[in-house]
């Protein structure tokens, strides 16, 4: 059978193409279907009226009328189940301002709305967010909504995650979302499908008990509960630990004030915690690093919150450890190095200690390293090199020591901080190559880093701060190429640099910050070429070898740089730089210790258009001050210093709101205006001192409310002193008016919030008693009433003030007995910080307090007292200012102003009065004493052999007393006494050998009938002989005795008139220093500098020098005096060498 061949059904043919058009016509069926409903557009669209926009790119442009709103409409997603209804709105993040129209409640089909990180700036509408009943998802975070949140949120019963946060939005408390009604437990109690809940920034205030159980009770799957700075507090309740699904939480910056909970170590799925700045205390659970799901632990910032770093085990999950700013202490553990997944480990401010584990090396993932004031020390691994991803590092303010890693593999690194340590070595290898195209900051500042600088640090592509200042750079600074277009802040301040500076520093285009000082930088710079600086604001050449050279006037200086900051001290300025005059930005302008003369120009106070707040033109020439001031109310606070110069005239009147204002040191001999305080109502520091300023403290001074510093010493002010300096002021720290004229009675009342820490009357003709409210002083340092007329007796109860240092009442005319009253056993007039106390030149009698010396702790080694400067500052704010306190003592017999009062010196000075009985042996307690004057007095007894027990006493003055018995051997245990004087008391036996007192001269110990022995003429007794043998001796040596008598006649003949004639005796006693001079070195001595062997003309007990004596010193001590001003020694042993 034949069969034919038929051909293809046409349906087969076709169905292909069927096919194709029916899937065609499904899809052309679905887009109809998907398409959005009209109602969903209008409320889009009408949503969309009530907003407006700030940028072009977030104007909602694809919404517009005759569109599909499902199809590409920024932000909005429809039903896919093709009923056109709009499912989600997302417009976060779209600088959208004006108003929500309540139409939005009519997307009733919304599951997830997101209106996070706009601009709205109203309340949120009270009433039908209850319509939106299919919402899972609901974010309004810092949208600019304020106001109650509203109650139809509670009635969302599918939301899965809710935020509500106004974290950066809530500086005021009108701008930021409230929980009142309803509060946190009515909002949540129906949201059990919660599983996230965001309200950082809204006001919950409460407890822990309310809070914690209001989520856990409500929402128990919760798994991340966000509660930052929600105005906590009180204990973290126990039912928190209820919510065993938490992976993240977040409650950051409450007030809980208690210990972070031992339960949160149950948190099983835990990955992220924050509680920063919570005021967390006790001991961090250490548990909590062990859980298994843990990458972010964030306790930074609780300054009350102990614990150690745990051994960390090899599978650890940490990505993020902070932990700065807590008490954690202890060694960072090695083990740090098996967490390999950390990215961001932040100790800054802890009490670490030890050294930086070489596994920190292995942290291959590890891109922000912050350890600063950490307490740690030994180098710096060298397989920090292997930190190849590291971004940001400071290890700064530690003890870190040794030489830096190499950073070439770092290519990734951005910061790298490590000033205020103790690194050594030179920076070339590890930071002088251009292989790290990154880098934007280093800072090494305050370390010991020595060679050169590389050249090439300054071409780096990156780079914009740079910061080498105090270290030991030295060498050249070499010219370099291709200068970075990037740096802006170059700071190599106190080094040891010389040269020129390179002209390449002026082709730095970007540079804002320039700091040079400090160097020995040399030449000249021409004020021109910093010019080409168009950048520059801040500028500080001072205390180089520099010539700064101004140039002629020219039109360049109308384009010079803004110059806020301008540092020129000590740069050969003889006139003001010209372009000043052209600056309208100046803040702070400081050209002290130049050579700049001729008037002030009234110009000067403008330069800084209002913004001008620090003159410093102190330690000129300038001679007046042209014109008065422009009005200057509108600057804020200003710093004046025109100190030292050669002002003179009437005292010029400052800018009105001037904060510390020095017109010390100069010749202006006016009165002080009355009007004077109506421009110092802000002042803090106010010094006249060392002027011709004549008459009366004004009373409108005390208007002056903020008052710290009045030194208005050395003067020829006159009058009382007013009450209102120690009745009105609950500010004032420092009232110096000694050298002046003041007479009358001290004022009676000093309040009980008297702020004072000095007071300094020394030198005036005050008179009457002390008042006893001077007690209420309860921070007084130092009272320096000496050379004044007061009377009285002792003022024991000065006693009460604990913090008293200083104490002199010499030259006055107090009596009686020193000590409290009969009945009172002073115990609470200890004097226990005492260090200088000076009596001396009184009216006291009876016998020494030896309580009194007893309870005198400062003066005593063993005593834990810190050794420092006896100042005051006065802006806190300021590392410079500080108020140098001075007083005048007796030391080593020469009256002495102590410019500095260190703790290291302590002084008892209670000569020229009338004690009796004897030296009290308690003063041998007083280790740390350096002076002790008991002088003209009519003290009888023994010295104390306790004495010997003060090591550190320098000057010891007993002389002009009743003084009885042997000088003690222990006395020769002194090593540092380098001035005695015993004369003029009843003293026997023999002088002591040996140590200082070898170098003592015969003025030590005159008038004592009963001493002999060297350096006195008058030779000791031999031991008793045989009277026989000593007959038989005398028989045998009377032809050397004659002869002897011969020979000393003649000399006498020759020498005693040149003992005479001064001009002979400077020759003889020249001729005997060459003597001495070639004999010493044999000696093994050690001489003064100067080679010269002393002159032996002492001036009877006063201990003065001849103006051209030395004397040589064979002794060692601390404290010497040059030029009449004390300089404190801490080398072991050194020279003393006295010039008047």
């Amino acid at each position: 059978m034949t069969h034919r061949h038929r051909p293809p059904s046409l349906l087969l043919i076709l169905s292909p193409f069927l096919l194709l058009s029916s899937l065609a016509s499904f899809k052309s069926d679905l887009t109809a279907a998907a398409e959005c409903l009209p109602e969903q557009r209008s409320v889009l669209l009408r949503l969309k009226k009530g907003f407006s926009t700030s940028k072009s790119t977030t104007n909602l442009g694809s919404w517009k009328s005759g569109t599909d709103c499902c199809d590409h409409w920024e932000g909005v997603t429809c039903d896919p189940a093709s009923t056109g209804r709009v499912t989600a709105l997302n417009l976060s993040n779209r600088f959208i301002s004006g108003t929500i129209d309540t139409i939005l409640f009519n997307l009733t089909s919304l599951s997830s709305l997101n209106l996070a990180y706009n601009l709205f700036n109203q309340s949120l509408p009270s009433l039908r967010f209850e319509k939106l009943a299919n919402l899972t998802r609901l974010n309004l975070s810092n949208a600019g909504f304020y106001g109650q949140i509203p109650s139809g949120i509670s009635r969302l019963t599918k939301l899965v995650s809710l935020d509500l946060s106004t974290l950066f939005l809530n500086e005021k408390p009108s701008t930021s979302l409230k929980l009142r009604d309803p509060d946190l437990r009515t909002l949540i109690a129906n949201l059990r499908n919660l599983r996230e809940l965001y309200l950082d920034g809204i006001n919950i205030s409460s407890d822990g008990s309310g809070w914690c159980r209001a989520v856990s009770d409500s929402t128990p799957g919760l798994q991340a509960l966000s509660l930052v700075s929600c105005s906590l507090y009180g204990p973290i309740d126990s039912s928190l630990s209820k919510l065993r699904s938490l992976s993240k939480l977040r409650l950051d910056q409450n007030k809980f004030n208690s210990s972070v909970p031992e339960s949160f170590g149950n948190f099983s799925s835990l990955a992220e915690l924050r509680l920063s700045s919570c005021g967390l205390t006790g001991f961090f659970p250490a548990r909590i690093f062990q859980l298994r799901n843990l990458t972010l632990l964030d306790v930074s910032d609780n300054t009350d919150l102990s614990g150690n770093l745990p051994e960390f085990p090899e599978n650890s999950t940490l990505e993020t450890l902070v932990l700065s700013n807590t008490n954690f202490s202890g060694t960072l553990p090695g083990s740090i190095g098996n967490v390999r997944s950390l990215a961001n480990l932040q100790l800054s401010g802890c009490r670490f200690s030890g050294t930086l584990p070489r596994s920190i090396g292995n942290l291959k993932s590890l891109a922000n390293l912050q350890l600063s004031r950490c307490r740690l020390s030994g180098v710096i691994p060298s397989s920090f090199s292997n930190l190849t991803q590291l971004v940001h590092l400071d290890l700064s303010f530690n003890n870190l020591s040794g030489e830096l890693p190499s950073m070439v593999r770092w290519r990734s690194i951005s910061d790298v901080v490590l000033s205020d340590n103790m690194l050594t070595g030179s920076i070339a290898s590890s930071l002088g190559n251009r292989m790290l195209p990154n880098l934007t900051i280093i800072d090494l500042a305050n370390n010991s880093h020595s060679g050169t600088i590389p050249v090439s640090m300054f071409s780096l592509p990156s780079l914009q701060i740079l910061r080498l200042s105090q270290n030991q750079f030295s060498g050249l600074l070499e010219e370099f190429s291709n200068p970075s277009s990037t740096l802006s802040s170059v700071d190599l301040s106190n080094n040891k640099l010389q040269g020129p500076i390179p002209k390449s520093v002026f082709r730095l285009s970007r540079l804002k910050i320039l700091s040079l000082a400090s160097n020995n930088f040399s030449g000249t710079v021409g004020l021109a070429s910093i010019g080409n600086l168009r950048n520059l604001s801040y500028l500080d050449l001072s205390n180089n070898m520099l010539s700064v050279i101004d140039g002629d006037d020219n039109s360049s200086w109308v384009s010079f740089p803004n110059i806020s900051t301008l540092r020129l001290v000590s740069c050969n300025l003889n006139r003001l730089p010209g372009f000043l005059r052209y600056q309208n930005g100046v803040s702070t302008l400081d050209l002290s210790m130049n050579r700049i003369g001729g008037s002030i120009p009234r110009w000067i106070w403008i330069i800084g258009n209002y913004t001008f707040n620090y003159l410093n033109l102190s330690f000129n020439m300038f001679t007046s001050v042209e014109g008065p001031p422009p009005d200057l109310s509108n600057i804020s606070s200003m710093i004046l210093d025109l100190q030292a110069n050669m002002l003179q005239g009437p005292l010029p009147l400052p800018p009105p709101n001037t904060i510390v204002l020095d017109y010390s040191n100069n010749s202006f001999t006016s009165s002080i205006p009355s009007n004077f305080s109506a421009y110092i109502s802000f002042t803090i520091f106010l010094s006249l001192s060392n002027n011709r300023l004549t008459g009366e403290i004004p009373p409108s001074i005390c208007n002056a409310s903020y008052l710290q510093v009045l030194d208005l010493s050395n003067n020829n002010l006159s009058g009382s002193i007013s009450s209102c300096l120690t009745e009105g002021s609950n500010h004032l720290g420092i009232l110096n008016l000694r050298g002046n004229q003041f007479d009358g009675t001290l004022p009676q009342n000093f309040n009980g919030n008297c702020a004072l820490r000095t007071i300094n009357l020394n030198g005036n003709q005050l008179n009457g008693h002390l008042p006893r409210s001077l007690a209420n002083c309860s921070m007084l340092e130092v009272l320096d009433l000496g050379n004044n007329h007061f009377v009285g007796p002792f003022p024991y109860w000065l006693g009460k003030i604990s913090t008293l240092r200083v104490l002199v009442l010499r030259s006055n005319e107090f009596g009686g007995h020193v000590g409290p009253p009969p009945g009172n056993d002073g115990s609470n007039y200890t004097f226990e910080m005492l260090q200088i106390f000076d009596l001396s030149s009184n009216n006291f009698t009876g016998s020494l307090p030896s309580e009194c010396f007893k309870s005198l702790k400062a003066m005593k080694a063993n005593s834990d007292f810190n050794r420092s400067t006896v100042d005051y500052r006065y802006l806190e704010w300021s590392k410079s200012s500080y108020y140098q306190n001075s007083v005048t003592v007796i030391f080593k017999g020469l009256e002495m102003t102590l410019v500095k009062i260190l703790t290291i010196f302590t002084s008892i000075d209670f000569s020229s009065n009338h004690f009796e009985g004897s030296i009290p042996g308690e003063i041998g307690e007083l280790h740390s004493l350096v002076v002790l004057n008991m002088s003209h007095n009519a003290l009888i007894g023994g010295i104390p052999p306790q004495l010997g027990n003060v090591l550190q006493l320098e000057s010891l003055d007993l002389s002009s007393n009743d003084l009885s018995g042997e000088i003690p051997q222990q006395l020769t245990s002194l090593t540092f006494l380098s001035s005695l004087n015993l004369s003029y008391n009843n003293l026997s036996g023999k002088i002591p050998q040996g140590s200082q007192f070898s170098t003592f001269t015969n003025t030590s110990f005159i008038g004592n009938e009963g001493l002999c022995g060297f350096p006195l003429s008058k030779q000791c007794n031999s031991t008793p002989v045989d009277p026989s043998a000593e007959s038989s001796k005398l028989d045998l040596n009377w032809q050397f005795i004659f002869t002897g008598l011969g020979f000393g006649g003649g000399l006498a003949m020759v020498v005693g008139p040149l003992m005479v004639w001064t001009k002979g005796r400077r020759w003889y006693n020249k001729l005997v220093d060459k003597l001495l001079w070639a004999i010493i070195p044999k000696c093994h001595c050690d001489t003064l500098g100067d080679c010269k062997v002393g002159d032996e003309d002492m001036v009877d007990d006063s201990m003065e020098m001849e103006e051209e004596g030395r004397r040589f010193c064979v002794f060692c001590t601390k404290l010497h005096f040059v030029g009449g001003r004390v300089i404190i020694r801490h080398v072991e042993c050194s020279c003393l060498r006295i010039e008047e």
